[in-house]
């Protein structure tokens, strides 16, 4: 393996640029990209208020819809053009809507936790910016509205 040798009789220190996009994305089973950050893993039950007559201890509370935000993949190598062809498919009047996952990995990219969600589509694509001064990977992003988030239990592993 490549890497820079430390003093001594240490083993080589190996530069992964993959390490730091620890959270893997599917779209529809097939592995699309990696990213460094993604934002939006939220959700929100909004309620009502209820003030009962003859009752002043305390308002009643009374759940009404579920809302999650838009997921936004920031700082992402892309493995194809599948996700750019996603959004773009807009244009032709397609808006296909997808189910994925996020899958977060350990040190030793075993999936930790894996975030399923559904009836997805991206709304906002932005490309990487280009500076040949810069060695960092490309920066991409996507943001993608969906109907809903699940936890998959049986994704965790020992750290």
């Amino acid at each position: 393996m490549p890497g820079k040798s430390m003093p001594g009789n240490a083993a080589p220190v190996r530069k992964d640029p993959l390490a730091a996009f620890r959270f893997m994305v599917q779209i529809d089973q097939l592995q699309v990209a990696g990213f460094s950050e993604i934002s939006g893993l939220q959700a929100e039950t909004k309620y009502e208020t209820y003030i009962e007559g003859g009752e002043n201890g305390y308002v009643h509370y009374l759940p009404t819809r579920r809302e999650y935000p838009p997921l936004v993949f920031k700082r992402g190598i892309v493995f194809s053009q599948s996700l750019w062809n996603w959004y773009d498919g807009f244009k032709t009047g397609s808006i296909v809507k997808l189910n994925g996952s996020i899958i977060m990995s350990n040190d030793n990219y075993n999936d930790f936790m894996i975030w399923h969600f559904k009836d997805a589509y991206p709304v906002k694509w932005m490309g990487p910016q280009l500076n040949a001064k810069q060695n960092d990977i490309a920066f991409e992003s996507i943001e993608i509205v969906h109907q809903g988030l699940s936890l998959d239990q049986r994704s965790r592993a020992k750290l």
